[in-house]
């Protein structure tokens, strides 16, 4: 599983030298946000599957501030993130938007509005009148779905993490 992680991220010493990164380098020398073991990246994932449900472009700054504060992967939590994007978001915050539904014991019965047409000229209006006419269903729905993932994604990096170390020894061991 390491060396998977491994050739596909960059490596701590290329974002130190990232001349965007300067002003905060100072915050990025500890062990835990570069080292690949099982903890780290299970909180790297966890922390990227829960910001990715953030809007708008703060995900990757929301996941690598909250990597740094409970020093897990950097990387990871950043790249996680990116399981949202235009064809996964909408069904995802209808999910949320369900869950809230369920949770807040909602009897409205409707679907959730329409989602906009959007232009590049005028796309943020739209998208929050959409987001503003979810209301609390989605406002409780959110963070549930959020945590939910982010605590599916732990438990199942830990868990794939120990499969694959656990099949590894026997191969070796089986020599």
């Amino acid at each position: 599983m390491r060396r998977f992680f491994r050739e596909r991220l960059p490596d701590h010493d290329s974002i130190r030298r990232h001349r965007w990164l300067r002003p905060v380098q100072h915050w990025l020398h500890h062990p835990n946000l570069w080292h690949l073991h099982r903890r780290s990246v299970a909180g790297g994932v966890a922390i990227g599957l829960f910001c990715g449900l953030i809007p708008g472009p703060f995900q990757m700054v929301s996941a690598a501030v909250l990597a740094i504060l409970f020093r897990v992967n950097l990387p990871v939590a950043a790249f996680t993130t990116l399981y949202t994007n235009p064809f996964t978001i909408v069904p995802l915050y209808l999910l949320a938007y369900e869950i809230g539904k369920w949770v807040s014991g909602s009897t409205n019965d409707s679907v959730a509005p329409v989602f906009p047409e959007l232009h590049w000229h005028d796309w943020f209006d739209p998208l929050w009148e959409w987001l503003a006419a979810l209301g609390e269903p989605l406002l409780l729905g959110l963070p549930l779905l959020a945590f939910g993932l982010a605590i599916t994604g732990y438990v199942a990096v830990r868990l794939a993490w120990r499969l694959v170390v656990m099949w590894k020894w026997s191969k070796h061991h089986a020599k």
